[in-house]
């Protein structure tokens, strides 16, 4: 099992000792409309399956600075009454400047941003805002690992 399931874990406690709670998962259906929507509103890009995963645990997560982004809003099955910082929603944000579309952008915190560079398919953390390279993942599990870490310190 993933490091960052365990993370998840101490994540929901802290929540659960505040009165709030985690996001339910997305379901198939969900993940499925976020795919289509991504091939068209954002081009031929494919979601990672660790990706995939975290979205099959919580549909985003929002947590003491820490974004990573869910199912936008308008494709959930069901209305939520809560801000969900949506994939497309801030991919296109992000986009908006042209060298960053070199990225596909999975979170961001007030200090980083956590992206897949797909030139040198690395998961990687940015400088928010310079875009100056931190650190760099092989996969989306330890870079979702070290983002919790981060946060629970």
């Amino acid at each position: 099992m993933p490091e960052w399931k365990d993370l998840l874990r101490e994540i929901e406690k802290v929540e659960e000792k505040y009165g709030s709670s985690l996001r339910s998962p997305a379901s198939d259906r969900e993940i499925m409309k976020l795919n289509h929507n991504i091939q068209e509103k954002l081009g031929s890009m494919t979601l990672p399956e660790s990706y995939i995963e975290f979205l099959k645990n919580v549909n985003g997560l929002d947590f003491n600075g820490l974004v990573i982004y869910g199912v936008d809003k308008a494709l959930l099955d069901k209305e939520v009454d809560e801000d969900i910082y949506g994939f497309i929603e801030a991919n296109e944000l992000w986009y908006e400047n042209g060298w960053q579309k070199q990225y596909i952008f999975l979170g961001d915190s007030d200090t980083a941003w956590y992206c897949y560079d797909l030139t040198e398919s690395l998961y990687v953390e940015l400088d928010k805002p310079s875009g100056t390279l931190i650190q760099s993942f092989e996969n989306f599990d330890s870079l979702l690992g070290d983002a919790f870490e981060t946060v629970l310190l």
